[in-house]
């Protein structure tokens, strides 16, 4: 695979938008593509619950089940795709051309081979996978063949995450939105089509949503594909001789691998207040899941800003340039307080009208409400800490975010749930969020106090030196 970009080096001859523009209209330049796409991923993931729930309370069961490991092919992924886009900004920012193509090229053969585990993975794992968790037959057929599709075909989700992560690198968020938009849409209008049988008995149900989702993938992949090669100059992608090299692999996944850790947590959080709540009732556990799906919705956005946020701050890291890198901090933490703000009002004054989109009936609205009104002011918490969890990877810090993720989500967040469990009030469960939230986000300004003296700090004193 060629590109039919010049071979001359653009980070070498021109400025790059991230160094010169003012940050305000740069971030919201590069985020806003993002957020919208990012919306759209969390739309379509509720579509796709929503239609299957029409099927069977089973189907629903079924993908329900899948959802951890499907967490952690996305998280393998996307945690790949993060090292790409940082350590590729970084080389921009340094005017190194050779190094940020070599970052792509190691970037997408990460993606085949991360294609290869989980192809591997789906044809032999899926009976072992389903029938730890379920004894029922029916739940487990589903969910094989649900899961095991997604798995084998996987190869459009890899592909599809890696181009979006270099459109993104470059500054070309809106060629990224687009790509993904293509592949929700398609997800989104074939989910009735198959799910529903439209398409014969073979593409139903469970299968049918996932091989939406898969086709999807692929449409999704094939923007990205065509963008890379024929409208991102900032890279230079060619196969010709390339060999693996591990210097290259290993700075991705200094940076990759803490945010690959950091999604796989969330399954292992799930799986663990899913064994906590079911001591109460499967109304509790279903309750959960719809407030993981709603969630969505509000960080979403924000994952999106980070995505434009990252390459600006790496790019501007790399070119010495810590003044940038501090005033597209101040406004990502700004922009994400007012995200979680709007989402914190809906969740606290409309909780029985989210949940019956779920058709909710008395006994999840009983207990749905209340959890939604205890769990959401943690919202407001949680947006500072999230974007500081992007500024270190972002800086060459993942493992900050890391331990941040683990603490919040296995050390605080698990133990306190299941001792305020023990009272045997199913609403003091709920209140575990917030206390893991307050001690995320102090653990959060205590590294950033830490990378500002590190690393900004010293971006100054050589900026000054340098004059």
């Amino acid at each position: 695979m060629e590109n039919k970009q010049p071979l001359s080096s653009p980070a070498g001859e021109r400025e790059n938008i991230m160094g010169t523009m003012d940050i305000n209209p740069l971030l919201i330049k590069l985020s806003v593509p993002m957020m919208v796409s990012m919306l759209v991923q969390a739309l379509y993931n509720v579509v796709d619950s929503i239609f299957v729930s029409h099927v069977s309370e089973s189907a629903l069961t079924a993908v329900s089940l899948a959802f951890s490991l499907q967490n952690v092919m996305i998280a393998v992924g996307v945690g790949t795709g993060v090292g790409v886009n940082a350590l590729l900004s970084k080389s921009l920012g340094e005017k190194n051309q050779e190094r940020a193509n070599q970052t792509a090229e190691n970037g997408i053969f990460l993606s085949l081979c991360s294609y290869a585990v989980f192809l591997v993975i789906g044809l032999t794992c899926m009976r072992p996978y389903f029938y730890a968790q379920t004894s029922d037959m029916d739940i487990a057929r589903q969910g094989i063949q649900y899961l095991r599709l997604c798995c084998v075909l996987s190869l459009g989700l890899f592909t599809q995450t890696m181009g979006e992560k270099l459109l993104a690198a470059t500054g070309r968020t809106h060629l990224s939105m687009i790509s993904q938009l293509v592949g929700a849409v398609v997800n989104i209008v074939l989910d009735p089509i198959f799910i529903f049988g439209y398409c014969g008995e073979a593409l139903s149900g469970t299968t049918g949503a996932a091989a939406a989702t898969v086709i999807g993938q692929f449409c999704g992949a094939g923007m990205t594909l065509y963008f890379n090669l024929n409208k991102n100059p900032d890279i230079q992608i060619s196969f010709r001789g390339f060999r693996p090299s591990a210097k290259a692999i290993g700075r991705i996944y200094t940076v990759g691998l803490p945010s690959i850790a950091m999604q796989c947590v969330g399954s292992v959080m799930t799986f663990f207040m899913n064994q906590i709540l079911m001591a109460f009732s499967a109304t509790a556990v279903a309750v959960f899941g719809v407030y993981f799906k709603l969630q969505s919705f509000v960080f979403m956005p924000i994952f999106g800003m980070n995505n434009g946020m990252v390459p600006i701050i790496s790019y501007n890291y790399g070119a010495r340039k810590p003044e940038r890198v501090k005033k597209t901090i101040r406004l990502a933490v700004f922009y994400a307080e007012c995200i979680m703000l709007v989402g914190f009002c809906i969740f606290q004054f409309l909780p029985d009208k989210l949940l019956g989109l779920f058709a909710a009936g008395d006994a999840m609205l009983a207990i749905g409400v209340p959890a939604l009104r205890i769990i959401c002011p943690h919202f407001l918490l949680a947006g500072a800490g999230i974007v500081l969890s992007s500024v270190f990877q972002a800086l060459g810090n993942g493992v900050f975010s890391l331990t941040v993720s683990i603490c919040r989500q296995l050390v605080v967040l698990i133990p306190a749930a299941w001792l305020l469990s023990r009272t045997g009030e199913v609403n003091m469960v709920w209140w575990a969020f917030i206390i893991a939230e307050v001690v995320s986000l102090a653990l959060s300004l205590v590294f950033m106090a830490r990378i500002n003296r590190t690393v900004i700090v010293p971006l100054s004193e050589k900026q000054d030196a340098a004059v």
